[in-house]
């Protein structure tokens, strides 16, 4: 009996060591794809991301650089696909709310973005950025009192883009 115990006990180690290599190997490619995409290597970047997603097909964190590194090519739909893909595995993942309403945006499609950015403000009611990025939204969309409404907070707020579009006079 003592032999089988300690048969388990050394398996578990053995799983534990494997797994934790694996997890150390794992963040070490994303750190490689991330350096990827900081130097606009963005084909180099996917091709490591999908290399750890192969590996560990629930990496959120790979779905989401992946989808950075997308959005950054400007491969909207593609990039909206992984941010989707990591707001299933981490429903509060912010970031990936954020980023995929900018996707949204730049394909037009302003009620998801606004929609996005209203989710990340439900998390934190002053990130200047989903101000700002709904108030480009709801300006696209011809609502220039939201979008005013917007820009202002955000400038209250310290956001110096806001400052830059209300200095510009687009709200006079």
């Amino acid at each position: 009996m003592k032999m089988l115990l300690h048969t388990i006990c050394l398996l578990c180690l053995a799983f534990s060591y494997y797994g934790q290599q694996n997890t150390e190997a794992l963040e070490t490619l994303i750190e490689k794809g991330k350096n990827h995409t900081r130097n606009l290597e963005f084909a180099q970047a996917v091709d490591v991301f999908n290399q750890v997603l192969e590996k560990d097909s629930l990496n959120y964190n790979a779905f989401y650089q992946r989808g950075f590194a997308l959005s950054l090519n400007e491969d909207y739909q593609k990039a909206i696909d992984d941010f989707n893909q990591v707001i299933d595995l981490k429903p509060n993942h912010q970031w990936a709310y954020k980023n995929r309403g900018m996707a949204y945006a730049k394909l037009e499609s302003y009620q998801k973005a606004i929609a996005d950015f209203e989710k990340v403000l439900s998390y934190d009611q002053e990130n200047t950025e989903a101000i700002v990025n709904r108030g480009f939204a709801y300006k696209a969309l011809g609502e220039k009192s939201k979008a005013c409404a917007d820009f202002k907070k955000a400038k209250k707020l310290g956001n110096n883009e806001a400052k830059l579009i209300l200095k510009n006079n687009f709200c006079k």
